[in-house]
């Protein structure tokens, strides 16, 4: 149901000024600190180490460079004297807060920079005023997260820069408001997940940066809300495989960067959802083979150097989709040795030979035992001059990330380098992770043991990994885990238990864990979230219990877990929305209750976290009859609401939500009688 829309008017008044006295008068005043250039209306007071921004500038400049400077904070309306300013500069000027309404007054600022200070979060209303703003940098700064809503007021930019700073997480709607933003910059940052919505709302948005992250799978569903994207950035990312189930879906894509990465394997229809693509960049990988690329009809050019190719029989696919789709591409073949070092587009298909019965198992076995270990852009360099690696592994010192993936080990293997910062251990077989099983690696950020048959993991497992942030143990067969198990890795934040064999959450491990951000128990066997559960959660942000069989959340079982931003309890088996578990949670923004057998919507059923409720899911859940009262107490922070495909015939009036900016009510048999005029008044 698609509701008004507030239109902001800018209204453009020629300003006459008189040339009198006293306008000149005024015109030259210039604070003691700064140099005025008078009559291009410039000010610049840099590196003065001024604690506040100076008085005194004439009120007519319209470019201000406070650069360098001590200011630590921005207060409210701190340049309300100065309504002419169109540029305005305050990088490296040690602000770590700029408070609501900052920039209020400012409606003509065209530019506004606050690059390199030390900026950790941004209040609701701090970018309020700006409304003719298209240049915000914010690179270089050490924001942690984005709330919904920051950037609601900034419909004029056009190129934002978040670069070089600390975000792990884009939550939905995170860009709401830039509706003409056509660059979006955010490489150089920790990001590893991104909400399936975190790009809704940028129809403008033709490039997008996030190469220098740590995505560990494409986010293909949320890179496909940008359908305008023609340039997207994704190289320096420890990304492994790509294939169609990753959804990418960009009709308008004409280049793609997925350079020095660690993929090894790449589907043939992993871009066919993007058939305009004219580029990819694949440089710097780990592939050794690479079939013939469907749906992409466009494509000109394909950068493939860097790689380990293999220029054997079973490549000759390649070569002749190449010459036959016109396919310029780069890279030097690894081997056969005949051709090491020979450029690929210099190769013909009958260069390839297949001489007869037994050649691909005799090819293959040339190919085992000299692929490279540590593979880079040297055509011709040989393996092994980068230190240790396990045989069967590929370890690249340029990204150090190591990989076994998929080599039927039956023990988790030793000898990596020390400064290994990925290991990919997917898709082996061994039951049992034992104690100390990685010696040395106290550099490891991410380990990824998911498809291992694990069924436990030995007590003293993660020893001396002190530097682990995420640890992905999906796809297996644990029932539990010990807080022994766990000791050892004191940073980890990001624990990744999907769908295994949990009917408990293991409780007694996250004791363990006292950095732990995220907790991902999705498609396991809970049935009853009880008090103690989440003892050891207490920096626990966001939590996924999707896909389980819980019945019943207890009161307090939630109540360690202050701290928690987001709450998902989709498809389970909760038959009225947990009310009293909710209290004591001051901070959840997100709520996922969708898909469960709800039927009904109480008085006051949300009321514990009204006043910090941002997004609430409610759809697939059969309701059928909500109560007037069911939204009291939710507060004008919500900002989407959904009640999709459920069995709703009408629906109450929602006059406290004032914030609430979608509402989605399609798939439900409304009876469009006087019933429902309140809510379409």
């Amino acid at each position: 149901m698609a509701g008004p829309q507030s239109v902001s008017l800018v209204l453009l008044i020629p300003l006459l000024l008189p040339l009198g006295p006293n306008r000149c008068a005024v015109a030259q005043r210039c604070p003691q600190a700064c140099v005025c250039d008078n009559p291009r209306r410039h000010v610049a007071c840099r590196h003065q180490n001024l604690t506040e921004v100076p008085t005194a500038i004439p009120e007519l400049t319209q470019r201000l460079d406070l650069q360098g400077n001590v200011l630590q904070e921005i207060p409210p309306a701190a340049f309300r004297d100065l309504p002419h300013l169109t540029h305005l500069d305050l990088r490296h000027c040690q602000v770590g807060l700029v408070a609501e309404g900052a920039f209020r007054g400012l409606g003509r600022l065209l530019l506004l920079n606050l690059a390199s200070n030390r900026l950790r979060a941004l209040p609701q209303e701090a970018l309020d005023g700006l409304g003719s703003l298209q240049r915000l940098e914010l690179a270089g700064n050490m924001l942690e997260e984005l709330r919904p809503g920051t950037f609601g007021a900034l419909g004029a930019v056009t190129t934002l820069n978040l670069a070089h700073n600390a975000l792990v997480y884009l939550p939905a709607m995170a860009f709401q408001g830039l509706v003409r933003a056509r660059w979006l910059q955010l490489s150089h940052n920790a990001l590893s997940v991104l909400a399936p919505e975190a790009l809704a709302g940028l129809p403008a948005l033709r490039r997008l940066s996030l190469h220098h992250n740590e995505l560990q799978a494409l986010p293909g569903a949320a890179l496909s809300q940008a359908r305008g994207l023609a340039c997207l950035e994704l190289g320096h990312n420890p990304f492994t495989y790509m294939g169609e189930e990753d959804e990418l879906a960009l009709p308008g894509l004409r280049e793609l960067r997925l350079d020095h990465g660690a993929l090894q394997a790449l589907d043939a229809r992993a871009f066919a959802r993007c058939p305009r693509l004219h580029t990819l960049d694949l440089r710097g990988n780990q592939l050794d083979a690479l079939p013939p690329l469907q749906g992409l009809g466009q494509l000109r050019r394909l950068r493939l150097q860097g790689n380990p190719l293999w220029c054997g029989c079973r490549a000759r696919p390649l070569l002749e989709w190449l010459a036959r789709a016109r396919v310029r591409s780069d890279g030097a073949c690894w081997g056969p040795r005949r051709l090491r070092g020979e450029a690929l587009d210099a190769l013909r298909p009958s260069d390839l030979r297949c001489p007869g019965p037994g050649a691909e198992e005799e090819e293959a076995e040339e190919l085992k035992a000299t692929r490279p270990r540590a593979p880079d852009g040297a055509p011709g360099e040989e393996a092994g001059a980068a230190g240790p690696c396990p045989r069967s592994c590929v370890c690249v010192p340029e990204s150090r990330h190591s990989s076994c993936e998929g080599r039927g080990l039956q023990a988790v293997p030793r000898g990596f380098p020390n400064d290994t910062q990925l290991l990919d251990l997917r898709r082996n077989r061994f039951p049992v992770v034992p104690q100390a099983a990685f010696p040395g690696l106290g550099r490891l950020v991410s380990l990824h043991l998911q498809h291992c048959g694990l069924t436990e993991l030995e007590a003293g497992a993660l020893a001396g990994l002190d530097s682990l942030v995420y640890l992905y143990l999906s796809d297996n067969r644990l029932s539990g885990l010990s807080a022994a198990a766990l000791e050892g890795a004191p940073r980890l934040g990001y624990l990744y238990l999907e769908r295994n064999r949990f009917v408990r959450v293991p409780g007694a491990a996250l004791l363990a864990l006292p950095s732990l951000f995220s907790l991902h128990l999705q498609d396991n066997a809970l049935d009853h979230l009880a008090p103690g559960d989440l003892a050891g959660g207490r920096a626990l942000r966001w939590l996924y219990l999707s896909g389980n069989r819980l019945t019943r959340v207890s009161p307090g079982a939630l109540g360690p877990a202050r701290e928690l931003e987001q709450l998902h309890l989709d498809r389970n088996r909760l038959g009225e929305v947990p009310t009293e578990a909710l209290e004591g949670l001051p901070a959840l923004l997100e709520l996922q209750l969708s898909g469960n057998p709800l039927r009904a919507l109480r008085d006051g059923a949300f009321r514990p976290v009204g006043r910090s409720l941002q997004h609430l899911f409610l759809n697939s859940s059969g309701l059928e009859q909500i109560s007037p009262g069911a939204f009291s107490g939710l507060g004008p922070r919500l900002r989407s609401l959904h009640l999709q495909k459920n069995q709703l015939r009408t629906l109450p009036a929602l006059p406290g939500l004032s914030e609430l900016e979608l509402v989605d009510l399609s798939g439900n048999p409304f009876h469009c009688d006087c019933q429902l005029l309140p809510l379409h008044k």
